[in-house]
């Protein structure tokens, strides 16, 4: 395929910015493609910011950032109809929400009402402002950074919302040597200039309508809705994975393929996607979370008793034709 090298490049250079987050950053890249919203949750100070805006410079993709607090309004979200007196008519104020990628920071700060305003920009591509529909630039992606729920003055996503989200990701802090390594960059001023623009929006169309054309085996969708049909009737869980949730497996695996220069899913693809795609959309019973269960957790078990598909190297290519 005529982009594939090209992810590499990117990839490449998205890691010299995040030290020791290799594998992170390859997930958030693959939502990217897949035409998915990403939730980075994580303690402050790990880099959630900078990688989003590190991914916006390197693609040439028009930026736009929300810092969420409690008395943020969804007209902060979506932006105003302002009326000119001189003109006698109204006209829309954009709102930040109105750029190709957009980060929505500490979204978990902010009220549920405002935290709603994303949602039809998520889902649907547009937001409605005073009866009008506005559709968003393409492509479009929303990157939303979340501190962990226990911590003072913070609103829990709701179920419905967290569904939105194509991937729950985490970069956790640096092992010693990276922190050093970044230590020293930072003291020398080294990998501190402009980040150099790799692709455009084009180029990122174009590579997604790649992604999107990997071939996947029929035996290994059928293992991608066995697995989203385990987690509906496993007794640790009030709340299973949705169907929206098959359908964002399949295109992640789509994705990892395409990132690792093949034209076909194979298993492993799968396997690397599963939890940060499936977790984030499953609700523990209360009686799994007495016994200190978590998704994470219910998810290894299920996955204990479905087999992995074993398929053939040629059955896989004959599938990619």
């Amino acid at each position: 395929m005529k982009y594939q090298k090209q992810t590499t490049e990117i990839l490449e250079r998205l890691n010299k910015t995040i030290l020791g987050k290799e594998q992170t950053i390859r997930l958030l890249f693959m939502s990217l493609l897949s035409g998915g919203h990403v939730l980075l949750e994580d303690v402050p100070g790990t880099g959630k910011t900078t990688l989003a805006n590190a991914l916006s410079k390197v693609l040439d993709l028009s930026f736009g950032r929300i810092q969420f607090t409690p008395d943020t309004l969804p007209s902060d979200v979506t932006g105003v109809s302002v009326y000119h007196m001189e003109k006698g008519e109204f006209s829309y104020r954009q709102g930040p929400i109105m750029n190709q990628l957009v980060l929505a920071d500490e979204i978990n700060r902010t009220s549920p009402k405002t935290q709603a305003s994303l949602l039809e920009a998520m889902a649907e591509e547009q937001v409605s402002v005073d009866g009008t529909i506005y559709p968003l630039p393409q492509p479009f992606m929303v990157i939303a950074t979340q501190n962990p729920i226990d911590f003072l003055g913070t609103y829990q996503l709701p179920e419905a919302q967290l569904d939105r989200f194509f991937m729950r990701l985490s970069l956790g802090y640096p092992d010693k040597e990276h922190e050093l390594l970044m230590a020293h960059n930072y003291i020398n001023n080294i990998n501190q200039d402009k980040m150099p623009c790799l692709a455009d929006a084009d180029t990122l169309m174009a590579m997604k309508a790649e992604a999107a054309s990997v071939t996947i085996h029929p035996d290994i969708l059928k293992y991608i809705v066995s697995v989203t049909e385990a987690t509906r009737e496993n007794e640790n869980l009030s709340l299973g994975a949705s169907p929206r949730a098959t359908l964002a497996l399949i295109r992640a695996s789509q994705s990892c393929a395409y990132l690792y220069g093949r034209s076909y899913v194979i298993p492993d693809d799968v396997q690397e996607v599963l939890y940060p795609v499936l977790c984030h959309r499953m609700v523990v019973s209360v009686e799994a979370r007495m016994k200190k269960l978590g998704s994470d957790t219910v998810l290894r078990e299920i996955l204990r008793h479905i087999p992995v598909p074993v398929i053939t190297k040629e059955a896989l290519c004959g599938s990619a034709g």
